[in-house]
């Protein structure tokens, strides 16, 4: 198959393992981000099989109307970014594996290296220290903070046992039913949404699509740390910034952006001291590529075979294009 690979920002897939699945198959590579339509039209009007990396390119329905020989996407997690009835209608299957069981540990790392981070205050101490200043401010100790947990997944759970291991009492409020796990792994249930964000010092965001209500933030403690390496739509536009103005919570440290690749030099919490900012590399580790492309590449092999996996739109398998 003609299989072309989106967004591969430092051309690591080629590097990968895993790449050796797609020896069969005619491969092009884009390193760049294109969200052009006319652009992506151009670039993929002879593409049969689509390999997305996460969330980083809309694929809506102008675009797949114009890419006429295309036949799969094949991608991971979940496709928010994808118009799926629109391929349906068009016979194009997309294949998207949830991966069961199998939390994202490069996330986890992530969430957790913001939080050292940003309870040390290591870029300010780091930025001192390269400006021939000395020590910058007075951190701050996990051991025997409140570490709340919203949601309680995979990667929750992940983030849970890190808080543990640091000696930090762990808090979690999500379903019920992720409530009575997280109390089965000897973690405390929070009496509501509320309590939970009154009562933490720490408190890192892991659900998909139910954000936290804003009465519950504003709860925050005047010195509390928000995390966020989820999804930006569980915060508003614009009101994370607006609390930290307000100082409540203190600190925020945030992976994730409501439009990506963030260019703006200007978006608040890049110039705000009390935040910190990365260009959402949660999963963006050889490891993490590793595991996730195994199963793209499997997928791109499973439809040239002619038995398709991981089919979000099964309905259109009996008249794939």
């Amino acid at each position: 198959m003609r299989v072309s690979i989106l967004d591969d920002y430092f051309d690591t897939l080629r590097t990968l393992p895993c790449y050796a699945a797609l020896a069969g198959h005619a491969v092009t590579v884009w390193t760049d981000h294109v969200q052009d339509t006319d652009a992506l039209a151009a670039r993929l009007r002879a593409c049969e099989a689509l390999v997305l990396i996460r969330e980083r390119t809309q694929i809506r329905a102008p675009l797949l109307e114009r890419l006429p020989r295309l036949r799969l996407i094949s991608q991971r997690s979940v496709y928010p970014h994808i118009d799926v009835a629109a391929c349906t209608r068009l016979g194009v299957v997309v294949s998207s594996s949830q991966h069961p069981g199998a939390p994202s540990y490069a996330t986890a790392e992530l969430t957790w290296g913001l939080i050292l981070a940003a309870a040390r205050q290591l870029p300010r101490q780091v930025a001192s220290l390269r400006e021939g200043g000395w020590q910058a401010g007075v951190g701050t100790t996990l051991r025997g903070q409140t570490l709340g947990v919203f949601g309680y997944g995979r990667i929750g759970a992940v983030v849970a046992g890190y808080g543990r291991a640091f000696g930090m009492p762990v808090l979690v409020w999500a379903r019920a039913a992720s409530r009575a796990r997280a109390v089965a792994d000897g973690h405390a249930a929070a009496a509501s949404q509320a309590a939970l964000f009154g009562d933490a010092d720490v408190v890192s965001l892991h659900l998909r699509l139910v954000p936290p209500s804003a009465t519950a933030r504003a709860r925050m403690k005047p010195y509390a740390l928000l995390v966020n390496t989820s999804r930006a739509a569980l915060i508003e536009p614009g009101a994370l910034a607006a609390a930290l103005r307000d100082g409540r919570p203190g600190r925020a440290a945030v992976d994730v952006y409501e439009e990506e690749p963030l260019r703006d030099t200007g978006y608040p919490l890049l110039a705000m001291d009390n935040a910190l900012c990365t260009p959402h590399i949660g999963y963006v580790t050889r490891e993490e590529y590793e595991v996730q492309f195994r199963d793209v590449f499997e997928q791109i092999n499973a439809y040239a075979a002619g038995a398709p996996i991981n089919v979000v739109n099964p309905e259109v398998v009996p008249r794939v294009r």
